[in-house]
């Protein structure tokens, strides 16, 4: 099982995009569990959106939010993807791809402080 804290939904579409997927593991019988956890965050290039986390399979999350974005027209960010390099840093970084369907329009670098419990944001944002 792993999880993710760096997916989101355009803003305004939270609720209903998550009680969409949690709706759609248990039909498919699937290990997925989203919820939102009221943080929201501003790209200059691609919107506000509302980040959610998930417990599950990360093949099942990226493959259903990208089902998500297709049903209901909407972008998302495709949370997830680790920095390669293995160096302790006073920072955790997460990187996440922006996508509208099947298209992914641009990439996210998240960043966090290893120390307390802060917020996820922005460090550098480009678009494809």
């Amino acid at each position: 099982m792993r999880d993710s804290e760096t997916f989101g939904v355009e803003k305004g579409h939270g609720k209903e995009i998550v009680s969409w997927l949690n709706n759609q593991a248990k039909i498919q019988g699937v290990k997925l569990e989203a919820r939102l956890y009221g943080y929201d965050i501003s790209t200059k290039n691609f919107g506000d959106f509302e980040l959610f986390s998930w417990i599950g399979d990360v093949q099942i999350a990226r493959k259903m939010i990208i089902k998500a974005s297709k049903r209901f027209k909407v972008k998302v960010i495709e949370g997830g993807y680790k920095p390669k390099e293995k160096l302790l840093r006073l920072k955790k970084f997460d990187f996440a791809k922006v996508k509208k369907g099947d298209k992914t329009i641009g990439l996210l670098e998240f960043a966090s402080s290893r120390f307390g419990n802060n917020q996820w944001e922005i460090q550098n944002e480009e678009r494809h």
